[in-house]
């Protein structure tokens, strides 16, 4: 059986600039890994020098769209000040993406914020949405002329939920509900020292505020400066669903509204396509048992059709701008993309306009508050030695790209 892809279809995949450039050190993760707080990145992969390497091999594996992130605190290294230097990186970055034929896809922010931001109160500053846009504008009439797609916020409510419910990313703010604690159980809220206190639940419905300001601002400002300019958000969706007992289906609906339809809803009427990511699936009253991938995660990658049919009711095209595994070994990453993808095929067939698929991640990076030691990559970083070595799976990738087409 063979299922082909619409005419025009982009293959690829995604990285993004803290998890992979290395070298960033005005940005608030840089400043909490000094605190040892967090992991520190250092030079990661080095992708900012070396992304001519990186693309070379994106195309010889195949693709033909890339996902990848604008740094902020490079671009805005002061508040105010922009840094033509900077802008010119990223303008030779999008040239080196054209000449080997990639189509760029373009996230604004992807979770790190400036010192000078950071510092200030980020995004509990009241003015935070006018300086956000301000600076979405500013980059979008720089690089606009070599790139059509723009998404202003990668994940917004998994950046807020870890930042002021978990305490496990800056600023490290933490729920407590009378003596309980709301925290990741991987350790890692643990490991901040966060500030616990029922009140920082509050704060976190006014960072969500903020970034449904923030991003209904930047496409406003976006659109001034480059009306054709493509603007969407990056939203993950966490697939819920219910088993046969009516409470269980009601309360995958609430957390579908709460974690999804939410934001979505907050922003109609300003965005022109959608970013979709998917990892994670919980259906309530599930007794299966489920392999786990290396973040302690379900494998379930057929559940991106119904992740993609939650956002179908928006009527845009969408994009998948992440999807993927950690998986050290390489075992089960080639079927999962396999399942993965013959789910998103199956969701066009059922009306849903995508028109992108980008896995997670092109290279091995540092995955926040757990460093190193996950490997998402179609391509193994050598850290020591910054040594690329394609992964078997990325071939596997590679016949479905270059054929747009995958055979079962």
């Amino acid at each position: 059986m063979k299922l082909t892809f619409p005419n025009g279809f982009y293959w690829g995949a995604a990285t993004s600039s803290y998890q992979v450039e290395g070298g960033i050190d005005n940005n608030d993760w840089a400043k909490a890994g000094r605190e040892e707080k967090v992991p520190v990145a250092g030079e990661s992969s080095d992708h900012y020098h070396r992304y001519e390497e990186d693309f070379d091999i994106a195309k010889n594996l195949g693709h033909n769209a890339h996902r990848f992130s604008i740094e902020w605190s490079r671009i805005e290294p002061e508040e105010g000040r922009f840094d033509e230097k900077e802008i010119e990186h990223y303008r030779d970055v999008l040239m080196a993406l054209k000449e080997r034929g990639l189509e760029p896809f373009i996230t604004l922010w992807h979770f790190t914020l400036p010192l000078w931001f950071s510092e200030s109160g980020g995004f509990e500053r009241k003015d935070s949405p006018e300086i956000f846009a301000r600076y979405c504008a500013f980059v979008v009439k720089e690089l606009s002329s070599t790139c059509t797609h723009f998404s202003t916020i990668n994940e917004p409510n998994v950046w807020a939920t870890h930042g002021w419910i978990y305490g496990a990313w800056p600023p490290f703010k933490q729920v407590k509900m009378l003596w309980k604690k709301i925290g990741k159980d991987d350790g890692t809220s643990e490991r901040t020292g966060a500030t616990a206190s029922f009140g920082n639940s509050f704060v976190y419905f006014k960072i969500e505020r903020n970034l449904i300001i923030g991003h209904r601002r930047a496409y406003i400002e976006i659109k001034k400066v480059s009306p054709d300019t493509l603007v969407g958000v990056v939203k993950h969706v966490r697939f819920f669903e219910g088993n046969w007992n009516p409470f269980n289906k009601c309360l995958a609906l609430f957390m579908q509204y709460l974690q999804t339809y939410k934001f979505m809803n907050a922003i109609s009427g300003h965005y022109d396509e959608i970013g979709l990511n998917y990892y994670r699936h919980t259906k309530f009253g599930d007794r299966k048992n489920y392999l786990d991938t290396d973040m302690g995660w379900k494998v379930y990658p057929s559940g991106i059709y119904g992740a993609i049919m939650k956002l179908k009711r928006y009527k845009k095209p969408i994009f998948i701008a992440e999807a993927g595994v950690a998986d050290d070994d390489d075992d089960i990453r080639a079927q999962y993309l396999v399942t993965q993808i013959r789910a998103t095929h199956r969701a066009i067939e059922d009306g849903a306009d995508v028109r992108a698929h980008m896995y997670w991640s092109l290279l091995d990076n540092f995955e926040w508050a757990l460093g190193y030691s996950k490997r998402f990559g179609l391509v193994e970083i050598d850290y020591e030695t910054k040594k690329r070595t394609v992964r078997p799976s990325a071939y596997e990738y590679k016949k479905i790209c270059e054929s747009n087409m995958l055979e079962l």
